[in-house]
């Protein structure tokens, strides 16, 4: 073995400790960017115990939908596509979820966020072929709405409390035992 190499391997050399010190900067550097990206993703949406804002949407088999009229109850507000896979996997299992706990004063809000002059058919035939049982609960969420509730990916699922402040929020696709585990701490606020 070199000279230089033994130098480097021995627990007290200045090379070692350079080394070890650009290994530490470079983990810190790491467990700062990943912090950063976890907060601006958390961030992002709506906080917990803040008050869910007010909306009044166009429903899907026509009137309007305003989260006001749902005081007293459990608002489990879906924003979704139809252009959206994990959307699409998702929502049967919401669907399901919500006619289930519907008794213990949970509502499903599946916000829709299709745009152009398609949105409503393709809303229609989603429906029709996929979720017939979702008609009751779909809505069309204007721009002003997806910007109030921090929308930027899909889905994103608030749990609005009985008193209107915000449960919980989540972005991202989530399992129907997951959706049933989030659902039941809702209900036990």
């Amino acid at each position: 073995m070199s000279e230089q190499a033994t130098d480097a391997a021995k627990p007290g050399s200045a090379k070692a400790g350079r080394w070890l010190t650009r290994l530490l900067v470079v983990l810190l550097l790491s467990a700062i960017a990943y912090l950063g990206v976890r907060e601006a993703r958390d961030g992002a949406l709506v906080r917990k115990g803040s008050m869910a804002p007010s909306f009044k949407l166009a429903r899907y088999g026509g009137g309007t939908l305003a989260l006001d009229e749902l005081r007293g109850k459990v608002v489990m507000l879906e924003f979704w596509a139809t252009w959206c896979p994990p959307c699409v996997a998702e929502l049967p299992s919401l669907a399901k979820l919500a006619r289930e706990f519907e008794p213990r004063g949970l509502v499903l809000v599946a916000a829709d966020r299709d745009e152009g002059s398609t949105a409503k058919l393709d809303v229609g035939n989603f429906v029709a072929r996929r979720a017939p049982e979702l008609a009751q609960s779909v809505v069309f969420a204007d721009d002003a709405t997806a910007l109030k509730y921090r929308v930027f990916a899909l889905p994103t699922l608030y749990f609005i409390g009985r008193d209107g402040k915000i449960i919980e929020s989540y972005s991202g696709y989530a399992s129907e035992s997951v959706l049933r585990s989030r659902i039941e701490r809702a209900l036990a606020q």
